[in-house]
């Protein structure tokens, strides 16, 4: 669907007018509840006025592309929704203190922390993406791995799955006292509770991909002269990418929650383990402000798992093409 200049502009405005208002609100209304410290809206209005710059941009460099006006126009009132919600946000929790505090903190108190514990918060990050990246990516060969073998040979089949069924279903927490005895240091641990929340989706999803596999492309493979080694490398294992990815994307899920809880409850670092020190100083703000970085980066690891999902299956995208035009 075409979109024109003027609806185009009117998606704009809309977008940028959200958190313009959030913006007007924290210069114009002035701070009436009683403050047991000192309230500094430096870092807020920053973002705010970041993220008016970024959509903008956005829009500027959209305009001249029909698909990117679009998806622009398609978030922008979504957009207006967050600007009204951060401006509610800060009448309630700053600006009249109507929220139960420390509980319920503004975006003021909120954002500022990442201007007052930059250092000690950027330190804590690095070590939950060490061991995220350590421990997932050990996960995602192991369940690639053993799905592999399941898929392709009978005997690891009967073997492995019953073993598979029976472990994967078991918390990846409830293995944390005996990580914490057999592993010499908390991040080993760690990584091996987050790299076996892992295994299972990855390798039963990889399994069930291979094993799903038509005879008919294996029979195509044997005429052109293919052997098992071919049919595994080109028929089996790229048939079974899209399972292979639905269970990396449900592993992320696992292994985030599993890295959290880690830190919270043995680590010597990392995003949960600075929510715990936070909570146990009732300094609520700061807890709200490592949520907000584990949701960036969330997202952030989904964008590129995407990503690389949509490079891997691109041959996708010919057969969704062809099917909605038929439909």
């Amino acid at each position: 669907m075409r979109i024109s200049n003027i609806k185009f502009t009117f998606w704009t405005v809309l977008t940028l007018s959200g958190f313009a208002l959030a913006e007007v609100g924290s210069f114009v209304l002035p701070t009436l509840q009683n403050q047991t410290f000192v309230i500094r809206d430096e870092a807020y209005r920053a973002i705010l006025a970041g993220l008016i710059f970024i959509y903008l941009a956005t829009a500027v460099f959209s305009w001249f592309n029909e698909e990117r006006r679009e998806k622009y126009a398609k978030r922008a009132p979504f957009r207006f929704f967050i600007g009204l919600v951060l401006l509610t946000w800060d009448l309630l929790g700053t600006k009249f203190g109507l929220l139960h505090m420390p509980f319920f903190p503004g975006p003021s108190q909120i954002t500022w922390v990442f201007v007052e514990e930059w250092e000690f918060l950027l330190s804590n990050l690095v070590y939950s993406l060490r061991l995220y990246a350590f421990g997932f990516f050990s996960g995602v060969l192991l369940g690639v791995g053993t799905g592999i073998l399941i898929g392709w040979f009978v005997k690891a089949n009967y073997w492995i799955m019953p073993v598979l069924k029976m472990t994967g279903v078991i918390p990846a927490v409830a293995w944390m006292p005996f990580a914490l005895n057999i592993f010499p240091s908390s991040f080993l641990a760690g990584c091996f509770l987050v790299s076996m929340c892992a295994w299972f989706p990855i390798g039963f999803q990889t399994a069930r991909g291979m094993q799903a596999t038509q005879k008919a492309y294996f029979e195509v493979a044997q005429t052109i002269g293919g052997g098992r080694f071919y049919q595994l490398l080109h028929v089996a294992i790229p048939n079974a990418l899209p399972s292979i990815f639905t269970g990396v994307s449900t592993a992320n899920g696992l292994a985030f929650t599993t890295l959290v809880m880690t830190e919270m409850m043995g680590a010597r670092g990392g995003l949960g383990y600075y929510i715990n020190w936070a909570k146990a100083w009732s300094s609520y703000y700061k807890v709200y402000a490592a949520i907000i970085i584990m949701a960036v980066l969330f997202s952030v690891i989904l964008k590129i798992i995407g990503a690389i999902q949509s490079r891997a299956l691109i041959w996708q995208r010919g057969l969704t093409s062809s099917v909605e035009e038929r439909s």
